[in-house]
């Protein structure tokens, strides 16, 4: 410590407050929302700043992709799912505004379940001990047979899995947006890596049948990737690896494919 003596600061340069940038401006401060308002006038009145700022601009992106018929694709992770989400992003491709649906393979076995049995998310700290995490039968035994007779009529995961629980009558199949997209007939895909889903634990997976439908599905997510162009968006809910991952070459794809430099400029 004796090597060090305390900073002088009397010779700091300071300058005058009008000359600084900010970033938050009054004029971006959320308001109270009033009694008798809109939901229109409730976005309205979060703040300009941060989240509210990008909810604001994605609202808008869609809106500007929907009135220039470009796709809106949605990837939908687990924990969407999980945390009750899929009334809405149901909703929202019934009403056209979500025109294509991308899923990892975590994503696929909940819906799969709600749609099946109306829960999902087994308490993996109890049934881990006792050997039984992702070992119930029934949801594992309907998926990979879905994934093989898709594979054998060249569709892809995602196609394969929302006709099964159609084909199956599953009670609460409303509650599936693999089901909703297969009845508005919009892309949809399912990506998956081995070995990370329960149903691949179970005698009846095969890794040719995972493979080929999760392969054709990417590269059925790489024609709606070449039609983004200007003016499309990509929404990534809930997936931190596989997604990202997997568009990224999508992307890559497309631009590669491109007949003239900066086709893609989103």
């Amino acid at each position: 410590m004796k090597k060090y003596k305390p900073l002088d600061l009397t010779k700091v340069k300071t300058y005058p407050l009008k000359e600084r940038t900010s970033k938050v401006r009054k004029e971006d401060f959320a308001r109270p929302s009033l009694p008798g308002e809109s939901f229109p006038d409730f976005l309205e009145s979060l703040p300009n700043i941060l989240a509210g700022k990008n909810f604001s601009e994605l609202v808008e992106s869609v809106l500007e992709a929907q009135r220039r018929e470009k796709p809106v694709l949605v990837n939908v992770g687990a924990h969407v799912i999980k945390c009750g989400l899929s009334p809405l992003i149901i909703h929202l491709i019934e009403k056209d505004i979500f025109t294509a649906i991308s899923m990892n393979g975590a994503a696929s076995i909940h819906d799969f379940e709600i749609g099946l049995i109306g829960e999902t998310s087994e308490d993996v700290d109890v049934s881990l001990k006792e050997g039984r995490f992702g070992m119930a039968e029934e949801v594992a035994a309907a998926m990979n047979m879905a994934v093989k007779r898709g594979a054998e009529q060249k569709q892809g995961m995602g196609e394969s899995l929302g006709k099964k629980l159609l084909e199956m009558q599953a009670p609460y199949r409303e509650l599936s947006i693999l089901t909703a997209a297969i009845r508005k007939d919009i892309p949809l895909t399912v990506h998956v890596a081995l070995g990370t889903d329960i149903i691949h634990q179970h005698p009846l997976a095969e890794g040719k049948s995972l493979g080929e439908t999760s392969l054709g599905d990417f590269r059925l997510l790489c024609a709606v990737v070449s039609r983004l162009g200007d003016g499309g968006v990509v929404i990534n809910f809930g997936s931190a690896v596989i997604f990202p991952e997997v568009f990224l070459k999508a992307l890559s794809i497309t631009r590669n494919r491109a007949s003239s430099p900066g086709f893609y400029h989103g």
